[in-house]
């Protein structure tokens, strides 16, 4: 199976999990309030959406991470599509970034 695939499995188990928060508002609350251990956005997310959360998680010291369509993120939480998503534990969150470290998930640095 090839590591793509595995972060969007990983992505599925810790929504069935009920670790995730998904959509803007919620990845955006899960930052504020510390609850988040991870932020992946999705390649396809607007350059306003990208900056946001980037600014955002610097400022909170959470990781996040550029990787995946709209559409692969939604499906792998049961949506139709999602731009946005904040991982809530930190066992998932840390399985999440090696599988991307691996299939170059880019990890966005603020300018």
């Amino acid at each position: 199976m090839e590591n793509r695939q595995k972060v969007l499995n990983l992505i599925s188990l810790a929504t069935k999990a009920g670790k995730t928060a998904s959509g803007e508002f919620s990845t955006e609350k899960a930052v504020k309030t510390k609850k988040a251990h991870l932020v992946i956005v999705s390649i396809e997310a607007s350059d306003n959406t990208k900056k946001k959360f980037t600014n955002l998680c610097t400022y909170y010291q959470v990781p996040i991470y550029i990787f995946g369509k709209k559409d692969e993120l939604g499906h792998s939480m049961g949506k139709e599509f999602r731009a946005s998503l904040a991982v809530l534990e930190e066992g998932f969150a840390k399985a999440l970034v090696k599988q991307m470290n691996i299939n170059g998930g880019s990890k966005y640095e603020s300018s």
